[in-house]
């Protein structure tokens, strides 16, 4: 079986930041997927389910009611290795181009304060396994030490 282009990156390479997964054509539509990357692979502890699923809940909600990518996003969830997240935008883009938006879904993380959106039995199968407390500190720690700084090494993969 062919092996699909994610797993030929070098994990052993790779930093933490933003990167083109891929980008799929469907019709005259291009779809880009978005590899972030919150900890190291295999050099970084891997973040659990609560706080991964926090994160999910706040970045979706956020992304899917932005002013701008609204109606651009098409997904935001988690990798199974609990490294990082995909973002599936419609339209071809580049990780510098999406770096404000990723900034800007991290300090809505940061600095959240409140119910979890979606945290209720009504609407999540799994409404209690949240962390915020640690989704914020992951959230903290992304921004100060990968986007707010960023360099090509945290935006294209490693060869």
């Amino acid at each position: 079986m062919k092996q699909i282009a994610s797993f030929t990156i070098d994990h052993m390479k790779l930093l933490r930041g933003i990167y083109v997964s891929r980008k799929d054509n469907i019709g005259s539509e291009t779809i880009t997927t978005f590899d972030i990357r919150m900890t190291r692979p295999n050099f970084d502890p891997v973040m659990m389910t609560g706080e991964m699923h926090t994160i999910e809940h706040l970045a979706a909600t956020f992304l899917r009611n932005h002013a701008e990518y609204a109606d651009k996003v098409i997904y935001f969830g988690p990798m199974g290795c609990r490294t990082g997240f995909y973002l599936l935008l419609g339209g071809d883009y580049e990780s510098k181009d999406v770096l404000p938006l990723i900034i800007e879904t991290y300090e809505f993380i940061r600095d959240f304060i409140g119910d979890i959106p979606g945290a209720t039995p009504e609407n999540c199968g799994n409404y209690s396994d949240m962390n915020l407390d640690l989704a914020k500190y992951y959230a903290k720690h992304f921004l100060d030490e990968i986007l707010y700084q960023a360099t090509d090494d945290n935006l294209i993969y490693p060869n």
